[in-house]
């Protein structure tokens, strides 16, 4: 009798630890977020200032955030772990192999979900399926200037906020090969600058529901300033949110 007195508690502190440290587990899965910055092109030096300010939004809003250089991150078992990617200006064609390819791909079937900001459409030329996820191509920019941005969607969560119009200093991509299937929060205001080069029809930020996952991308963040300007963390942090939820 003594030793199942002894065994049964033994029993119930291990079956509670167990249940703990799964629960926590898990949680911690859905709420990681990780930040891909890997460039074998252009590299931008607003890349650090962005990973300081995803993992301040992480702090704030009890998430963790991991940062990587690494494609070889790329597994499903790894993917697994990420509620969110973001690809903070990546650079370069065939950085991934074609495994990596079939994780993210696989990762997004499954309902994961992207955030792109500003070079993640400089990424990946080579590969189709890529540049309709992330909704386009870089092309050609003119030099950092403030432009007016116009709000296309004012009632959408991810733009409620935001001044219309808002002035914004950054350099605007022209796109190519552009996915009309998207939806478009924010365009720029050709007449308010030079070196647009796409009819006023011109696209900045957009969102859609792609291939079983989510995706949101916004044109801005070249300049390490963007990450420490409320108006842009807002509308970053919104997107990140309905990518997420």
């Amino acid at each position: 009798m003594y030793k199942v007195k002894q065994f049964i508690p033994f029993i119930l502190l291990a079956s509670i630890f167990f249940s703990f440290n799964t629960s926590c587990q898990g949680k911690s899965k859905k709420t990681s977020v990780l930040v891909f910055s890997l460039t074998k092109g252009y590299r931008h030096s607003s890349i650090p200032a962005g990973i300081t300010a995803i993992k301040k939004l992480g702090t704030e809003n009890g998430f963790q955030v991991d940062a990587t250089e690494d494609a070889a991150a790329f597994t499903a078992e790894n993917l697994k772990n990420y509620k969110l990617l973001v690809f903070l200006s990546p650079t370069g064609t065939d950085v991934f192999n074609a495994d990596q390819k079939a994780a993210l791909k696989e990762y997004i079937n499954k309902g994961g979900a992207l955030v792109g900001i500003h070079a993640a459409t400089d990424f990946s030329y080579e590969w189709e399926w890529y540049g309709k996820m992330i909704g386009g191509y870089f092309e050609s920019h003119p030099n950092v200037q403030e432009i007016k941005l116009d709000i296309v969607m004012p009632q959408n969560k991810m733009v409620k906020g935001l001044p219309q119009p808002w002035m914004h200093k950054d350099e605007w991509y022209n796109f190519k090969n552009f996915n009309r299937d998207v939806k478009v929060l924010i365009k720029a205001d050709e007449t308010s600058y030079k070196g647009g080069n796409m009819k006023n029809d011109h696209p900045i930020s957009w969102y859609h529901e792609f291939d079983g996952g989510k995706v949101f991308y916004t044109a801005m963040g070249h300049t390490k300033e963007c990450f420490v300007d409320p108006l842009f963390i807002k509308h970053l942090w919104a997107g990140m949110k309905w990518a997420m939820n």
